[in-house]
């Protein structure tokens, strides 16, 4: 008799557990299990997997870093580390030189790009399709909105969400950019100039800080 019990017993937690494992089967999440999977993926640097990237990369740019270029000397006085899923770039604000000028620089589909932009005052332009400045014609490749860390001295909070219009011309080598800030409906514009890294000689600011976003 107690052998019976216990044979019926053992009968029902296998059935028990049979059945808590279909359902945890059933309530699997596909997308969630992904993307756990990509988060706990180790994180590769792009600056390391592009030759002569690494010269740019946030170790070594960095508020306090010095940046020659032509025959004047530009200190970084802060940094943006801009955020679009997963993609990130840098926007390094510059004091020297005349005018409030920025380096962009970015690695991008194994590329790294490096554009010098120069903020634009009293422009009177809107964002459109297609635009027309100073003799450039300038052609809309890109919109979006992105969050951003601020290191240094921006003149922005310690973070925030921005907005971006992106202009080339028909060379890909001059550009044009709308930003627009958290709580601000206007726009500020810049153009801007792909520059080579030959151009550039870096002098980092030892320690970098952390750029996790």
């Amino acid at each position: 008799m107690i052998m019976t019990l216990l044979i019926a017993l053992v009968v029902i937690i296998g059935a028990i557990l049979l059945v808590v494992a279909v359902l945890a089967m059933r309530n699997r999440d596909p997308l969630a299990e992904m993307r756990n999977n990509v988060a706990s993926a180790p994180q590769r640097d792009p600056f390391d997997e592009v030759t002569g990237a690494a010269e740019f990369g946030p170790d070594r740019l960095a508020p306090g870093a010095i940046i020659v270029y032509g025959a004047t000397d530009y200190v970084v006085r802060g940094t943006l580390v801009v955020q679009q899923g997963p993609f990130t770039w840098y926007e390094h604000l510059l004091d020297g030189g005349d005018g409030a000028s920025w380096l962009g620089v970015e690695v991008d589909e194994g590329q790294l790009e490096l554009v010098w932009w120069t903020s634009r005052k009293a422009t009177g332009l809107t964002p459109q399709s297609v635009l027309e400045f100073e003799g450039v014609h300038y052609v809309e490749q890109e919109r979006g909105h992105a969050r951003y860390v601020s290191h240094g001295t921006t003149g922005l909070p310690p973070e925030g969400e921005m907005a971006y219009i992106d202009y080339a011309d028909a060379s890909k080598q001059f550009r044009l950019g709308f930003e627009g800030w958290s709580n601000d409906d206007s726009w500020e514009v810049s153009t801007g100039r792909v520059i080579l890294p030959g151009e550039l000689i870096i002098y980092p600011a030892p320690p970098a800080p952390d750029y996790s976003v």
